[in-house]
């Protein structure tokens, strides 16, 4: 903050920052008839929009003193804005002003009498927010000359010489940097510095001090050698700054810990430096083998029935194929073998991928870990090292593999173990006796790097941190990197801005970040061109190690020749020189599909879509970067937005099944982490038959591939992000695991690089797409296939495929499958509740014994052995491992096939058995006796519409059973009959295949890793509101957990909640601490109520029933109370039933509270049922619904479904419609005037008093709606809302078209 002087003498404290939208109308009302004169008639949003930086003063009450809006190029309608350079060059000396260090003020405002220091003030905080920027140049019209406060600082250009008109009738004013914010006086420190930096020192920490005494920095001052400096920066003969560098540097250390690939391990290249991995002497393959995969390799493109469900590339990532090797000369050390390259042909199956399958199925802890990094920062920020990174650990042939297959596991430190011709990704399928280790490179050149060992600064100069680096770099003239380690829980700082992170390897548990810069990062002379024909061969030099760059040169080619492509899209190409040399490259193509992107995705949560052409947006397909000037990639991207008259730029991220003919357009590019993520869009599931040409357009409903968004604009290419490096480890890939690291993920101003997700699995939704398996089980709606395609979250998580097994709270380590640990800052557990292998009762079946008799309980944890033919079906993986079983063993055969369970994912799995082809008959769904009153279903007509469609199907269906005995083959492998007990007499029920689904509980493994780590456990695991257990440092949430004690509300738990919503609050609780836009809170605050919060999204559920019945049940987060007890209460309200249950059933149920508004929904329909539609349709009262109770009451509604997919009825189902009900709640709660009730205020007292409103009291409240014109404004917002989103919702008629 800064203070800001009246000319009457008054102060007022300011404060700078970044210009909203919001500020337009008070930036408006500052104007003055001189500033129309000098900057002429603007639309103020529209520079705001365009702008590369905008800054907007206030003061304590936030009231706008003044407003200043830069651009890189002059505010000239004559002078192209790719072009200034040239133009400025013919009238003045500008040698050293450059696209790097150049802005122009395109507007400025402020109070008047505020004026001078505003402008002050707004000077500094660009140069200071821009550390490469040097000029500011402002345009003056003839015959205009600046107010004061502007002509203070800006001053007139001398023209060069002979040079009599101005430019295009102006002239031209610049501030130079060294009269404001100057570039600082570095030196070597002396002992008498010690007064000086000592209370900088003091005020970040006490540490050192207390560590080493009062006089350390004296002391570390006067022990330089040539070894080890010191460095002060002195501003006005007192220093204020303090860096120590030393060339003791451990990089044996540093190369074991983190991939030093693209910089050469730190060394200068030696002929004798191993960074190949060493080949593999390939055995003979065993008999009987069909070898029917290359170099271990899946296919992601098989056309089989299995492959379509499972079969996903060991390594995939993303849309990217295959890895990008090192920059730096030499290959990467992750290895040269590609993963993922897709084939066209069926590979056929063995019995040893089936024996795989099924191994996985178990689900073993005892085995070895597969750890998949997300993309390193350095292909994110323009290194070109290996995109396989740690991905490609197994450097061993796969007849190897298959010779191990049957060798007994062993405890190694492997973690990329898998079945060569296993059909499932992520689970280790064989265990080798001696387990090769990850090739880590040799480097034996001498050293080339220093070390800043410490570092502090006056945080009033900390911008201009980056002047060390020069005076440091000439003190160590051999070495070409000067690194710096900080702890992970330090925030960043500037000078770190300027660094490249180098990416820790999965196996390091070293407790501190490594950044590096290079020397050729000092270069000044970096300048951005359009691509030519001669840059075809300096390009080709810098991308030749990069994978796909076959397709980025002939894109430039094309380019060269054409300027578009062979379809007509308009195509551009970029370089950027350094020295004479091409270091870095970048291809755009005009974005056709805009109109698709603005419908689909939430754009418009960084763009004013209307300020912005059609033209203006670029579709990136190709950006490669020398990453030594990583730290140049904004503005790399900035120049292309000026260079190519646009404003906005996009990339996708593909999933991995993606074709690989839409994967090849575009390559990795270098500067992903500068791209903010974009959310995709809830579209409404359109009735296209009945809107007929009313539809929306095709550009809005065609189908693509879907992929995840990635955006930059102007006004985010100066917009920094906050790195947090904290490592943030979630176990568990439930819902709420996943909403948790989508949202933190997905904060375009924040950037986490640490973190991780530890599942069995992975991450939901890679694998290809397949109805069937997703019919398998119920689902909640919280994520669909495509919205998990949409989200990409494997290029910014780390996943760890294994389960939880131990927790080390003290050195805070997370152990996974017993021999790998995984390091965490804060660890969340979430990993729900699993379907576990049932556990009989030991019943005496002889002797006749029931359900009545039983001496031990059925919830015991089983602790046998697991036989083979039981699967656990908990998740989409499982599903298809079952499937897969079931097409490829049991379709062929008369084999018995037992469900046991009285869930819903229970009668899913029936109705998906006999999708699948099974015969009903063979098909006996055992149902265990209610734990509570309560159905899965919880509705009568839904239970008997179940009943009887499985009884027609021919499935034999047994009640009120407890499993009591498995009667098992001779070896005990795989289980024949399955005795049970039940309220009368025994049963014996043949059995081949078992799904159970008797109960979900806590996994074993879990619960020994909580309880051994000390997590107070009462059944599940207890939290407080804010999701903290008693360790500060671990959270909890989802179905795992449950309130503490003192809460008085042990029924209510996560578990009644929306999982997602549940997700996104842990995750806006855990922002707290990393978030500086949001209030900081580093311990947990005092409740001084006891109260479990409030959840308000409703609780899904659906699937597909006996009968192909499509079901969907949306209700109100409560306990589970039967509905006929429910339907007795006094305030219930009422229900609305259309249809009917059968065969081809259309039955559709409503439930509307006290206050009419939709509290449960259920459907049960032959027909798919548009379930994101009716989803919105919760919380909504009926008179939004087209007054939905009097048409139902006067007989009008006929059919729900039908009703429901009327045109009227879209604007509910956008998902915009929510804002909007927010601002009408808004605008009746906000009081017209200083003197008058809100609307509100004047409803709330007639409620209060608890009497039935009269009719005189209700035409006085719609009186004082219209006469207060809140009727007038809502009218006016709903027109806006339609017309605004007029793309989505052209069925409704807007004003003048009638």
């Amino acid at each position: 903050m800064s203070q800001a002087a009246s000319p009457d003498g008054s102060h007022e404290v300011i404060n700078a920052r970044r210009t909203e939208s919001i500020d337009a109308p008070h930036i408006v009302s500052l104007a003055t008839k001189s500033t129309e004169a000098l900057f002429g008639r603007v639309n103020i949003v529209n520079i705001i929009e365009k702008a590369i930086l905008a800054v907007t003063l206030s003061n304590a009450s936030e009231e706008i003193l003044g407003h200043a809006a830069f651009f890189d190029f002059p505010n000239l309608p004559d002078v192209d804005e790719a072009e200034w350079e040239a133009w400025m060059s013919k009238f003045y000396y500008t040698n050293k002003c450059t696209a790097l260090n150049t802005l122009f003020m395109h507007y400025f405002v402020s109070k008047n009498e505020y004026a001078h220091g505003c402008a002050e003030e707004i000077i500094r905080t660009a140069f200071n927010a821009v550390p490469d920027l040097h000029f500011l140049f402002l345009v003056v019209p003839h015959g205009v000359y600046p107010d004061a406060a502007v002509s203070d600082v800006f001053k007139p250009m001398d023209k060069k010489e002979g040079v009599m008109a101005g430019p295009n009738n102006c002239v031209m004013f610049v501030c130079h940097r060294h009269n404001h914010v100057p570039v600082l006086h570095i030196r070597h420190a002396r002992v008498e510095d010690h007064d000086d930096l000592t209370p900088i020192f003091n005020r970040h920490s006490d540490m050192l001090k207390m560590t080493y005494g009062d006089y350390f920095l004296a002391e570390l001052i006067e022990a330089q050698n040539d070894n080890m400096q010191c460095l002060v920066a002195e501003v006005e003969g007192t220093a204020q700054g303090f860096m120590s560098i030393s060339d003791d540097v451990n990089y044996d250390l540093l190369n074991n810990c983190f991939e030093l690939g693209p910089f050469h391990g730190l060394r200068h290249p030696h002929p004798d430096d191993e960074v190949v991995p060493p080949k593999t002497p390939t055995p003979s393959p065993p008999p009987k083998k069909e070898e029917s995969v290359e170099n271990g390799r899946t296919s992601q493109l098989s056309t089989s029935s299995f492959d379509s469900r499972l079969s996903i590339e060991v390594e995939h990532v993303g849309q990217f194929e295959e890895g990008i090797k090192e920059e730096f000369g030499t290959a990467g050390e992750g290895g040269t073998e590609k993963v993922g390259t897709p084939k066209t042909e069926t590979e056929p199956k063995t019995a040893g991928s089936r024996q795989s399958s099924a191994k996985s199925s178990k689900g073993s802890v005892s085995g070895e870990v597969k750890v998949r990094p997300r993309l390193t920062d350095a292909q994110m920020n323009g290194s070109c090292s290996s995109l396989l990174s740690e991905s490609s650990e197994l450097s061993v042939a796969p007849e190897v593999l298959e010779q191990q297959q049957s060798a007994p596991p062993t405890q190694g430190t492997q973690r990329n173990v898998w079945s060569r011709d296993s059909p499932v990704r992520g689970t280790p399928q064989a265990q080798l006796n001696a387990p090769p280790k990850h090739f880590i490179p040799t480097y034996k050149g001498s050293e080339n790097a220093f070390s800043v060992q410490l570092f502090c600064i006056d945080e009033r100069f900390e911008m201009r941190s980056f002047d060390f680096l020069a005076k440091a770099f000439s003190l160590f003239p051999t070495m070409d990197f000067c690194i710096l380690t900080v702890p992970h829980l330090v925030p960043e700082f500037p000078l770190l801005q300027g660094f490249v992170r180098v990416t820790p390897r999965s196996s390091s548990t070293l407790p501190q970040e490594l950044y590096v810069f290079h020397r050729s990062g000092l270069l000044k002379d970096f300048r951005v061109r359009v691509a030519c024909s001669s840059d075809v061969r300096g390009v080709d030099m810098l991308v030749q190690t990069v994978d796909l760059h076959d397709n980025l040169l002939k894109d430039l080619k094309q380019f060269n020749m054409a300027r578009r492509d062979e379809s007509g899209t308009e195509i551009q190409a970029f370089v950027a020189e350094s020295q004479d040399q091409i270091v870095g490259v970048a291809i755009v193509r005009r974005e056709e599909d805009i109109e698709y992107i603005r419908s689909h995705y939430n754009i418009e949560d960084f763009i004013y879509y209307n300020h912005h052409r059609r033209q203006d947006h670029a579709h990136l397909h190709h950006f490669a970067l020398n990453p030594i000037f990583n730290h140049l990639s904004k503005h790399f991207l900035k120049e292309v937005l000026r260079l190519g008259h646009k404003t906005c730029l996009y990339y996708p991220l593909y999933p991995p099944y993606t074709k690989k003919e839409i994967v090849d357009k575009h390559s990795l590019v270098g500067c992903l982490n500068n791209l903010v993520p974009v959310h995709a869009r809830r579209q409404i599931v359109y009735p296209l038959t009945e809107l007929e040409s009313n539809a929306p357009s095709q550009r809005v409903l065609k189908h693509q591939e879907p992929y995840a968004l990635n955006h930059i604009n102007r006004k985010l290419t100066l917009e920094p992000k906050v790195t947090i490096n904290a490592r943030i480890v979630v176990v568990g890939a439930s819902d709420v695991g996943i909403s948790f690291l989508e949202t933190l993920a997905y904060c375009p101003h924040l950037r986490f690089n640490n973190l991780t997700l530890i599942s069995p699995h992975g991450i939901p939704g890679e694998m290809l797409p397949d109805a069937l398996r997703d019919s398998f089980l119920s689902t909640s709606h919280c994520y669909s296939q495509e919205e998990y395609s949409k989200s990409a979250l494997r290029t910014w998580v780390n996943v760890v495929y294994g389960k939880m097994t131990a927790i080390d709270r003290k050195k805070k380590l997370v152990v996974v499958n017993g021999n790998v640990v995984v390091p965490f800052d804060h660890l969340v557990i979430s990993t729900g509740q699993q379907y576990q292998v049932p556990c009989p009762t030991d019943a005496d079946i002889e002797a006749g014994e029931t359900n009545a008799d039983l001496e031990n309980s059925p919830d015991r944890r089983h602790t046998g052995s697991v036989p083979k033919n039981l699967f656990l079906t908990n998740d989409a993986y499982d599903s298809s491992v079952a499937l897969y079983r079931v097409e490829n063993g049991l379709l062929k055969t008369e084999k018995k096939i037992v469900v046991y369970g009285n869930t819903l994912d229970a009668i899913c799995c029936v109705q998906t058995l006999m999708s699948a082809g099974v015969e009903p008959s063979r098909i006996s769904l055992v149902q265990p006796p209610l734990a509570y009153e309560v159905t899965c279903v919880n509705n009568p007509t839904v239970e008997k519409t179940i009943t009887d469609n499985l009884a027609a199907a021919g499935v034999t269906v047994h009640t009120n059973c407890i499993l009591a005995r498995y009667n098992t083959t001779d070896d005990g492998s795989e289980v024949t009959s399955l005795d049970f007990t039940t309220t009368s007499h025994p049963l014996n029920v043949q059995c081949d295949a078992l799904f159970p689904f008797f109960s979900k509980s806590v996994d074993f493994d879990s619960f020994k890793a909580i309880n051994d780590a000390c997590l107070v456990y009462d059944g599940k695991l207890v939290i407080d509101a804010s999701f903290h257990t008693n360790d500060v440092a671990i959270r909890g949430a989802g179905t795992i957990t449950k309130f503490q004690r003192r809460y008085h509300a042990d029924q209510w738990t996560h578990a009644n909640f929306n999982s997602k919503e549940v997700g996104i609050a842990l995750a806006v609780e855990m922002l707290r601490l990393f978030d500086p836009t949001v209030e900081p809170q580093s311990t947990p605050g005092e409740e001084p109520l006891n109260l479990v919060p409030i959840y308000r999204n409703p609780k899904v559920h659906g699937g597909i029933l006996p009968g192909g019945l499509h079901y969907l049940q949306v209700a109100k987060p409560s306990l589970p109370v039967p509905l006929d007890f429910h339907m007795a209460q006094s305030d219930y309200g009422r229900e609305l039933i259309t249809g009917e249950v059968g065969p081809d059933a259309c039955y559709f149920r409503l439930h509307l509270n006290q206050y009419n508004t939709i509290e449960t929904i259920t459907c049960l329909s032959k027909q798919p049922v548009p379930a994101s539609n009716l989803i919105c349709l919760f919380g909504i009262h009926e008179r939004y619904l087209n007054n939905m109770l009097s048409r139902y009451e006067e007989g009008l509604i006929k059919d729900f479904y039908s009703y429901f997919q009327q045109s009227w009825s879209m604007a509910i189902y956008h998902d915009r419609f929510p804002d909007f009900r927010d601002e009408i709640r808004e605008l009746l709660i906000t009081s017209p005037e200083e003197a008058l009730e809100a609307l509100e205020e004047k409803v709330r007292m007639v409620v209060d008093d608890e009497i039935s409103m009269s009719k005189t009291q209700r035409r006085e409240l719609l009186e004082a709606y219209a006469g207060t014109g809140a009727k007038r404004a809502v009218e006016t917002r709903l027109l806006s809302f339609i017309s605004y989103n007029y793309y989505h919702l052209p069925m409704y008629a807007k004003p003048g078209m009638v």
